[in-house]
């Protein structure tokens, strides 16, 4: 087998990929244009014959999902602020200061990295119910999605830590910086990007987070989009159409900023693979 013919069958067997993972994405924003008898057609049709555009006017309107929307970029905001403040230093000091406490504090960091919020929640509520943080639910969601995507940030900025030489903060404690002038004026510059692609990551699952924000949230004036869109369902019927135009102006936004910051977001996710 010739080199060109096996790099066009990878090549095809990643477009076949490709369009598997994307179909869904395609068939949201086609079903969001369909009547509510096309949706159900048998067979399926994959284009609209008559596409209801005015549907995404009638759901930002009807459901107010500006204010949604902004809840949600509250969050993620917050919660991806204290996550840089209070992540940077832990993994800085996970990357520099080695031996058997500091692998015992990684191990366990990464140990809260498997518990999904929906163990979590429960603790958590009771907790924040405990300290009266419940008066502010927007900060309550903020602090449990910071203390359940704290272990994810923690890891990926330490391994691009590690990827910057110690001999650098070496030479400029030789000039006469302290440590910490050292860690601001060197390392912290030389390790932006990685710090940029983690917060990005974060802040991409704190805008679509749900599972703290139903449970803590019980005023829909400061629920986010995500809390938003279960408002269609009902016990009797869901509106699906409705379901999918909610869903297309709420994951557009995230899907444009991940195509446009693709190429940053991979830099930076390898950035610390050597050393």
């Amino acid at each position: 087998m010739s080199d060109a013919f096996r790099n066009r069958l990878m090549f095809a067997f990643a477009l076949v990929l490709a369009a598997i993972y994307l179909f869904p994405l395609y068939w949201m924003y086609v079903t969001a244009l369909k009547t509510g008898s096309a949706m159900f057609a048998t067979p399926p049709k994959f284009l609209p014959s008559e596409p209801r555009w005015g549907i995404y006017e009638y759901v930002w309107q009807s459901r107010n999902m500006g204010r949604y929307l902004w809840n949600s970029l509250v969050i993620a905001s917050g919660a991806v602020s204290l996550i840089a403040v209070l992540g940077v230093g832990c993994a800085y000091a996970l990357a520099r200061y080695r031996n058997a406490w500091v692998d015992v504090g990684l191990f366990l960091i990464l140990m809260l990295q498997v518990l999904p919020a929906s163990l979590m929640v429960t603790p958590i509520f009771v907790g924040f119910s405990q300290f009266g943080l419940l008066d502010t639910p927007r900060l309550a969601v903020i602090l449990a999605i910071a203390a359940k995507s704290m272990p994810f940030f923690v890891v990926l900025v330490r391994a691009t830590f590690m990827s910057v030489p110690m001999e650098l903060e070496e030479a400029a404690l030789v000039d006469g910086n302290s440590r910490v002038g050292a860690f601001f004026n060197i390392v912290l510059p030389l390790a932006r990007n990685g710090i940029l692609v983690s917060a990005i990551l974060i802040f991409m699952q704190a805008f679509g987070e749900f599972v703290y924000s139903k449970s803590m949230i019980q005023a829909v004036e400061l629920q986010p989009a995500s809390v938003g869109l279960n408002s269609f369902m009902g016990p009797n019927t869901n509106e699906w159409n409705n379901i999918m135009a909610y869903a297309t102006i709420y994951v557009t936004p995230i899907l444009a900023a991940f195509v446009l910051l693709q190429r940053r977001i991979v830099s930076g996710l390898t950035s610390g693979a050597l050393k």
